[in-house]
């Protein structure tokens, strides 16, 4: 079979799948992921037999995908800020809306000569080694509950040459006193309640630890937000990813911490997705 067909099979097999309208791109991904090679290779080679093209090897990916696993976790592979992570089940998949956190941070900190930096609930370390990458004057910091997201997390530091501190912590409780100039997190904030209604590549394959805090999507805020101000200097700032409709709560739950200057950046459906606050 020539890669086209192979592609063509792959293509079909997956519009049976859950996923329908990604039926293309997916098996694309997945060809090219199999055989090594880039989609400019492709374009030229796609009526041409490939002995490294196994029907066994491909078909198996196809299947992966058929019951709705993430293609990351497939190719182990994904993109964040320009940049390539390695992702596995243990931590979420970087997503474009969490790009908008790292563009606030960079903004913010720029303004600093020395920027000590924590990122909480870090996971593949894709938020922490964004930031590095573009601020090689910020001291970074990472920490995660779990310790195969810091091993993941690890890798993705030295993979982008960024040197980033990573520390197993339950949010900040293994800081004692210490404090940054800037703390980011993409922390869980998904209702529980919410489950059923997830995408089955959400649901059934990332890490459920990284995503849901009980009823309300609020209950890591809670804590988040009240440690923070402990570990943050003063004129510090806290930058938070939110999800949709819980902005009016975040902002009731900073403005009774003590923080002031708050302030929300909507995502590109306008959907108000980081929050920003500044201790006095």
């Amino acid at each position: 079979m020539t890669l086209r067909e192979w592609l063509a099979w792959g293509e079909t097999e997956l519009r049976a799948g859950p996923h329908p309208a990604k039926a293309r791109m997916d098996a694309e991904l997945l060809l090219l992921h199999h055989i090594g090679k880039s989609r400019a290779w492709l374009i030229t080679h796609r009526d041409e037999s490939y002995a490294g093209c196994s029907s066994i090897g491909f078909a198996e990916l196809i299947k992966r995908r058929t019951t709705g696993e993430p293609v990351q976790y497939i190719t182990g592979t994904c993109e964040f800020y320009g940049l390539q992570f390695h992702v596995a089940p243990h931590v979420l998949i970087p997503r474009p809306e969490t790009e908008h956190l790292v563009e606030k941070a960079l903004e913010l900190a720029r303004e600093l000569p020395s920027p000590r930096i924590l990122d909480v609930g870090t996971g593949s370390g894709a938020i922490a080694v964004a930031i590095k990458h573009h601020l090689s004057n910020a001291e970074v910091t990472a920490c995660d509950i779990s310790p195969e997201a810091l091993a993941i997390a690890s890798s993705n530091a030295a993979q982008n040459h960024c040197p980033v501190r990573l520390v197993e912590s339950n949010l900040l409780s293994a800081f004692d006193t210490e404090q940054f100039d800037l703390i980011v997190s993409n922390p869980p904030y998904v209702p529980s309640s919410d489950r059923a209604s997830l995408d089955v590549e959400v649901r059934d394959y990332e890490p459920a630890l990284a995503l849901f805090a009980d009823e309300d999507g609020l209950a890591i805020f809670r804590r988040l937000i009240l440690q923070s101000f402990a570990h943050l200097a003063s004129s510090g700032y806290l930058l938070l990813e939110i999800g949709h409709g819980q902005h009016q709560a975040i902002e009731s739950l900073l403005l009774s911490t003590g923080f002031n200057a708050i302030e929300f950046t909507p995502d590109l459906q306008g959907i108000p997705r980081v929050a920003s606050a500044r201790k006095p």
